[in-house]
Parts: structure tokens; sequence; C-alpha cells
């Protein structure tokens, strides 16, 4: 038995309709722009390539400093290590905490 009826909706369609690619006209179109030519490449296409280049530039940038960053941990690590070798190894902090009356 039914009291209250309600309407469903129908599911939305889907249309797909394939575009053609082709790859090595889109590279070419690419390189085109990226040379300052006269390109079919949409605004929008522009500023995706404008922003892979500025991408791919800061990346590169990044190289030297990487180096320079792992020098700094290995000087930070050493420096680490050699503290606790003197904290845990020698009696220098016997000797310290004594010249201060802490420990008898």
């Amino acid at each position: 038995m039914r009291i209250v009826s309600f309407k469903t909706p129908k599911p939305k369609s889907f249309s797909y309709r394939p575009r053609y690619y082709d790859p090595e006209k889109e590279a070419i179109e690419r390189r085109k722009a990226a040379m300052g030519l006269d390109s079919n490449l949409t605004q929008s296409d522009k500023l995706r390539l404008q922003m892979q280049r500025r991408w791919r530039k800061s990346n590169d940038e990044v190289g030297p400093s990487t180096r320079s960053r792992m020098v700094s941990y290995t000087i930070y690590g050493a420096i680490i290590l050699g503290s606790i070798y003197f904290i845990m190894f020698t009696d220098i902090i016997e000797k310290f905490l004594k010249a201060f009356g802490v420990t008898h």
C-alpha cells in the first residue's frame, strides 16, 4: 500500500565526445610558443607553459643549495656526536659540577 509518492529524478546523461590528440603536433606548438613564435595554443595553454618553465627554472636553482645543506647537516651531526661523547665518556662534566658545588 502506497501512502506517499515521491518523484525520483532520472539520472543525468553523460555525453562523451572523444577528441583527436596528436602528441607530435602538440610538442611542435609548445616549442613554437616557447620560442615566442605565433602558435595555435590558447591563452590558458600559454600560461600553463610559462608556469612549467618557471617551475623548472626554480627547481634547477635548488641543486647547489642541497650540497651546502648536506655539509651543514654533517657539521651539526659531528657537533652533536662530539657533545654526547664528552658528556658520556669523559669526566669534564663531573669537574664542572664540582667546581660549582653541585655534587660532592
